[in-house]
């Protein structure tokens, strides 16, 4: 694994192009100043310490990088005074102290500028990942194909249908081009509905139970506005999906907001489906707060987390940043949507307001409780890619890729917190989950790390219209070329389990290995009993590979001997291990 590991950083090294080198002196907020060269790429920036001992390493990927500021001025007369500071992304802050002779700021500061935001250059194939030509044994674009995740839920069938109307993004420009909808309604329905909803999101279908075929549809919100506006069609066609599944029961809608924001909306040409338009629907407000109540929530906890943590006022300093409550809330919801789908036998209609924020968390939460194919490392690809990436999760305005505008009202850390309540159901059930907890924070370390083309722009279409499956290597190509590192020994099978977390503040924990990690004081300490059974996992390799050499061995000296056709990790694998 280590050797791997090696293998696989050389190889990144041999596709950067070196930009330049400086003597600085880091200001670790944990060691106090470290004298260091720094060496800068067009992928990341990398701090050597030269007199520490042990040696003190930074690697920051550019795409990581949130701001740049200046420290100090000509004048600056006190020690370290003058210098460069930098915020990430990823709960860092960064500190780097520099002699005021030799322009060495000022040569940072602007390769530094031109490789973390092309944007403000026009020039998005700064982007490493259009450059970047790392060799993998798998091919990470070829995870998901819609039509057959389709086809493993069992569609199309006799109620739900496959449409092409989407096929060159004109019906809706944020959305995949193949979706599911009622085999009843036609094109020219979805159409009419389309005009009645935010950014033409029409409800289509994310998932249907194999036994009560009932579905998690997802759209954004109607058009209803301060007067109350109707749209006979959009009726109409929520009706079709109640009917779709053979049930009397009512249509459940759960609109993700709180009520008061739902009825503010309305303000703006939004709203919600009121029930006199919709009588066949019960409507559901799940209380989850917008973007930007999200984003001041991290920016609390960041504040708590980096570079300190204040013993003595820990609990309420974290109560405070209520980031633990919004992540209850998600949970919260995707186990109402769930619960509804499986023992209420009903559908459900998903919404926030344009749908791709809490929308998406709530339908691939509530995914992952049901179908236990997501809870694999192929299963939860698929998941990110179906969910997230084809139905249009605003990425590159989320997290402001290679942006300079580090206060943009459009960044959010909705992504994070799908991983976060992810990391939480693994904590609660940790043999249902193929993969690790490595295996998320190496999905969140290159949401932010631009080396891949998965998370970059807002769409589908803008990702085709970039030829982004063609110019870049996709993040999964990274995980399944070496699929141990990621996986969970104690992962158990069980197919069609149904798993309900408890959203309780009681179950629910600070996930100190992400939020805290880069703090050494406070780094969480490796699970004993999975190291030791890592290490276990790693002996029987190396005795298969053994094994296969004195094979080979073997063969080449009896020519003309009939060798067994067992393979020796076959022969590994017939015998009973109890670890």
């Amino acid at each position: 694994f280590v050797f791997t590991l090696i293998l696989s950083f050389h190889n990144l090294l041999r596709n950067t192009t070196f930009l330049t080198d400086k003597d600085v002196i880091y200001m670790c907020p944990f060691n106090g100043p470290v004298k260091g060269r720094v060496y800068i790429t067009n992928y990341r920036l990398y701090l050597r310490s030269v007199e520490n001992d042990p040696v003190v390493i930074l690697n920051v990927p550019l795409g990581v990088i949130s701001r740049i500021e200046k420290m100090g001025g000509a004048s600056s007369r006190g020690e370290n005074s003058y210098g460069l500071d930098i915020t990430c992304k990823d709960m860092r802050n960064l500190r780097f102290a520099l002699k005021q002779e030799g322009h060495s700021r000022r040569d940072i500061f602007e390769v530094l500028t031109k490789y973390a935001f092309p944007h403000l250059f026009c020039i998005l194939q700064l982007f490493f990942a259009f450059v970047n030509e790392e060799k993998f044994s798998e091919n990470g674009w070829m995870v998901y194909n819609p039509m057959s995740e389709y086809r493993r839920q069992g569609l199309p069938n006799e109620r739900w249908r496959v449409t092409f109307i989407n096929e060159h993004y004109g019906l809706c420009d944020t959305y995949p081009s193949l979706l599911v909808v009622p085999y009843n309604a036609t094109d020219d329905d979805l159409k009419k509905v389309a005009a009645f909803r935010s950014r033409n999101r029409i409800p289509v279908l994310s998932w249907i139970h194999p036994e009560t075929q009932a579905v998690i549809m997802r759209c954004s919100q109607p058009l209803v506005g301060m007067s109350g506006k109707r749209n006979k069609d959009d009726e109409r066609y929520l009706d079709i999906i109640r009917e779709a599944n053979g049930q009397i029961s009512k249509l459940t809608i759960y609109d993700a907001r709180p009520n008061v924001n739902a009825v503010a909306n309305k303000a703006t040409g939004g709203g919600y489906e009121g029930e006199d338009a919709y009588p066949n629907a019960e409507l559901f407000f799940l209380d989850i707060h917008n973007i930007h109540v999200m984003r001041e929530s991290l920016k609390k906890l960041k504040d708590i987390v980096y570079p300190n943590v204040e013993e003595s006022h820990w609990l309420s300093s974290l109560e405070s940043t209520h980031w633990l409550e919004h992540i209850k809330l998600v949970l919260t919801g995707a186990i109402q949507v769930a619960d509804k789908v499986s023992s209420g036998r009903s559908s459900v209609l998903v919404h926030c307001s344009d749908g791709w924020d809490r929308t998406a968390q709530l339908t691939s939460l509530a995914m992952l409780m049901l179908d236990s194919y997501y809870r694999t490392i192929e299963g939860f690809e698929v998941l990110v890619q179906k969910e997230w990436i084809s139905f249009g999760h605003k990425f590159a305005s989320r997290i402001g890729h290679g942006d300079k505008n580090h206060a943009d009202a459009d960044r959010s850390p909705i992504f994070l917190q799908f991983i976060d309540c992810v990391w939480q159901m693994s904590k609660q059930f940790p043999t249902a989950f193929e993969f690790n907890e490595q295996f998320l924070i190496t999905i969140l370390d290159h949401l932010y790390s631009c080396r891949f083309g998965t998370f970059l722009y807002n769409s589908e279409f803008l990702r085709e219209k970039e030829k982004v499956a063609e110019k870049t290597l996709s993040l999964w190509s990274l995980v399944n070329s070496e699929k141990s590192k990621y996986t969970n020994p104690f992962y158990s099978k069980e197919v069609n389990r149904a798993l309900y977390p408890v959203a309780s503040m009681r179950h629910l924990e600070l996930w100190v290995n992400y939020y805290i990690r880069w703090n050494p004081r406070i780094r969480q300490q490796p699970n004993p009993v999975e190291q030791r059974y890592m290490e276990l996992l790693a002996l029987r390799d190396d005795y298969i590979r053994r094994l296969e050499e004195l094979q080979i061995t073997n063969n080449s000296k009896i020519p003309n001997s009939s060798a067994s056709s067992t393979s020796p990790s076959q022969m590994v694998s017939q015998v009973q291990t109890h670890f």
